[in-house]
Parts: C-alpha cells; sequence; structure tokens
C-alpha cells in the first residue's frame, strides 16, 4: 500500500477512509508507483540468513502485486494478502497465476509455523502492531523473518523537498509521510527477534505525467473528491515541467529495509 504513517493521532474513520481510498485508484497504483530493485531481495536474503527460492512467503498488503511479481520471480512460494477488494482484482488482473488471500496483517488468516517469510512492502504502516507482529511471529516457523521495507523519495534532493512542502502546506489535514519507519524496530523487542536493517539508495527515470500518475496513487490524494484533487496536481505538473521542461523526471529513492528473524 502506501504512505501514511502510523505513528498519527488520528480519528479511526479517517484512517479508514485513507486506506479504502486505494481500491479507487488501482490502476493508477500498479501502473505507476516504483518497483523494487533486486538488490532489495538480496540483501532481505542476507539479513534473514535464509534464500527466497522454495520460501513459503505471505506478502501482507499485497496491494496490485508490485513485490508479490518480484519475490514469484526469486523462486518463493509466495501468496499474497490483500484486504481492499479494488486491489485485489488488479493484482489478480497483474498476476495471472499468483495466489492472493482476502485479508489484513492484523488477522492472517493461516495456520501457526506455516511461513518462512512475512513481507510488508510499503503495507505494515497500515496495520496495527499490537495485533500484526504478533500474528507475524504466530504464522512464521522457526527461523523464520519478518521483513518490511519502503520506497520513499530522498527529500535530500531540492525538488522532492519542495513538492513535499506544497502538499504538505495545502493538505494539513491529510498528508503524511514514512514516520512510521522509526517506529518499527520499537513493535519488535518484545518478541525476541533478531533484527537488522539497511538501507539502499536508488532511482527511476520516468515522465512527469508518470509522476503525476503515482501522484494520484497516494492516499491524500485519492480520498479526495476530483474537483479538489485537480487543482493539486495542476500545480505540481506546472512545478515539475518547470523543473524538468523536457518532461523527464530522474526519481530518487531511499529503501528502507527491516528484517526481524525469529528464534530458530
Amino acid at each position: 500500500m502506501a504512505e501514511h504513517s502510523g505513528a498519527v493521532n488520528r480519528p479511526s474513520s479517517d484512517f479508514r477512509k485513507l486506506a479504502e481510498s486505494f481500491g479507487g485508484v488501482a490502476a493508477e497504483y500498479d501502473r505507476a508507483r516504483p518497483s523494487y530493485p533486486q538488490e532489495l531481495f538480496d540483501e532481505l536474503e542476507r539479513l534473514s540468513g535464509r534464500g527466497l527460492r522454495g520460501a513459503r512467503v505471505l506478502d501482507v498488503g499485497a496491494g496490485t502485486g508490485i513485490s508479490t511479481r518480484l519475490l514469484a520471480g526469486r523462486g518463493a512460494d509466495v501468496v499474497g494478502v490483500e484486504p481492499s477488494a479494488g486491489m485485489a482484482a488488479r493484482f489478480l488482473a497483474s498476476g495471472p497465476g499468483l495466489a492472493l488471500v482476502r485479508g489484513s496483517g492484523d488477522d492472517l488468516p493461516f495456520h501457526d509455523r506455516s511461513a518462512d517469510f512475512v513481507t510488508y512492502a510499503q503495507a505494515f504502516h497500515w496495520t496495527d502492531p499490537e495485533r500484526s507482529v504478533p500474528e507475524a511471529v504466530r504464522v512464521l516457523r522457526p527461523g523464520g523473518a519478518l521483513a518490511a521495507w519502503w520506497n520513499v523519495k530522498d527529500t535530500g534532493v531540492a525538488w522532492v523537498r519542495a513538492m513535499g512542502e506544497r502538499l504538505a502546506a495545502a493538505l494539513s489535514e491529510s498528508y503524511h509521510g514514512y514516520g512510521a519507519i522509526d517506529e518499527f524496530a520499537s513493535h519488535l523487542a518484545p518478541y525476541g527477534l533478531r533484527t537488522g536493517h539497511t538501507v539502499l539508495h536508488w532511482e527511476r527515470r520516468i515522465t512527469v505525467d508518470h509522476l503525476i500518475t503515482d501522484l494520484t496513487s497516494r492516499s491524500y490524494l485519492a480520498a479526495l473528491t476530483p474537483d479538489r484533487r485537480a487543482p493539486l496536481l495542476a500545480v505540481e505538473r506546472e512545478a515539475l515541467l518547470a523543473e524538468f521542461p523536457d518532461g523527464w523526471v530522474i526519481e530518487p529513492y531511499v529503501l528502507d529495509l527491516t528484517v526481524a528473524v525469529t528464534p530458530a
């Protein structure tokens, strides 16, 4: 899923509204969201101490299947877990042959000790850690790994930082970054898990139109009515074309990965 920070104190109805907004932009999400470099999965194997090939993986909050397809490409026996009907439909259309179960990380519909990995790609922050962490521990086999990762636009780059500042000013009631990343490890501490962490840097070359479609799929914009969303996107398009007059953008990412391994 996307970019809400679980650390933010907000009414549960607002949280649900943002979470439910993804179903209506599933096509945009699948078409425009960034993928992940293969180095991520190399690091996942290194930090977990086990290979993905042949491993049973539950990819929770799978969305349209961006990470699920990559995990399958590494030879994993992977099942996507997704609560949104709209996202699930796009998952099945984009990844024929991949398994999908409707469900959430707070109540995993799987037996105890039935998985080698439980993964969250852009999704852990949509869970209640007091429920999702013990659920992951429950379904993991001894020596299994809980892994969460986030692609975050690199705010060390001026145009990325400026875009975030504009959106934050325009959407003060709903715009949020990825503050929950910093808290993720603290939710693991009570369970005696061995944790590892790494940060990767990568970039993609996309058009301005592609970037605008990506923004459309972000919860803080997807949850708006079209008449409110359109002028905000128009402002971003104008700013981006001023920065990139040829219409092409080099979009930098910081990829944050944490892996927690259960006792063998």
